[in-house]
Parts: C-alpha cells; sequence; structure tokens
C-alpha cells in the first residue's frame, strides 16, 4: 500500500529516456491520467496548472516520441468534443505505473536506509512523496 513522507524524505521519480529529445516522465503520464478521467486535453491541463497549449506540446512530444499517438480527439456534436488516450496512451500509463512500482519496491530498502542516514524517523511521515510500506 503507498503512503506518502514529506518531500525532504529520500524518493523516487522515474524518467524514461525513449529518445535523445524526448522522455516519458511523472508529469507527462500524470496529464495523460488526467486526460482520460477528464475527456479532455484543456481541462487536463487546467487541473495542472498549465496552458492548452502547454498540455499540447507534451502530447505532441509523446506522440513523436513513442511513434505513435497517445490520444484521439473526438469531434465536437450533441455532448461535445473531448480527447481520450488510444489504446496505446492507455498502454503506456499502465507499463509506465508498473515500472514505477518494480523502481519502488525494489529500491525500498535503500531509501529506507538512507532516510535512516539522513536522521529521518517515521514520525515525521506526511504527505508528499510516495513511500511504500511494507
Amino acid at each position: 500500500m503507498r503512503k506518502s513522507f514529506p518531500k525532504s524524505l529520500p524518493s523516487l521519480s522515474l524518467r524514461i529516456d525513449l529518445d535523445p529529445r524526448g522522455r516519458i516522465s511523472p508529469g507527462k503520464i500524470q496529464l495523460l491520467e488526467n486526460i482520460r478521467s477528464r475527456g479532455s486535453m484543456s481541462a487536463a491541463g487546467r487541473a495542472m496548472n498549465m496552458s492548452y497549449r502547454r498540455a499540447w506540446l507534451l502530447v505532441d512530444e509523446m506522440n513523436r516520441i513513442c511513434g505513435q499517438a497517445v490520444v484521439e480527439t473526438q469531434e465536437g456534436g450533441k455532448g461535445g468534443g473531448g480527447t481520450k488516450l488510444t489504446p496505446f496512451g492507455l498502454t503506456l500509463v499502465a507499463r509506465y505505473r508498473k515500472i514505477e512500482w518494480s523502481v519502488e519496491i525494489a529500491a525500498r530498502k535503500e531509501l529506507r536506509a538512507l532516510r535512516a542516514d539522513l536522521g529521518k524517523d517515521d514520525s515525521e511521515m506526511a504527505a508528499g512523496a510516495p513511500y511504500i510500506d511494507g
């Protein structure tokens, strides 16, 4: 089960370099998750305090480095238009989260040791970076 602790404590952030000029990172995956849950690129961007243009540029970069579309737009109409993840986009998010989980599990012991080296203890736990109990 995931828990959280202060940002000052050791944590991991996964970045996957797929291309010399492009990478998949936590923010891009969060953007895709927001598009999936909100059905709109502008709403997903707003949820992350970014403009539609910035969200579009990040999606365009993911399309380029992956060599295929991560989102598809839906034409307007009675219910209006929208954006949804492609099957590849859904797989990308799921695979990223699985890799992230595997890395966190593998590093758990060393992160705890580092936390001890820094003099942090469980009483300092609060909201923040991911921490895995167990």
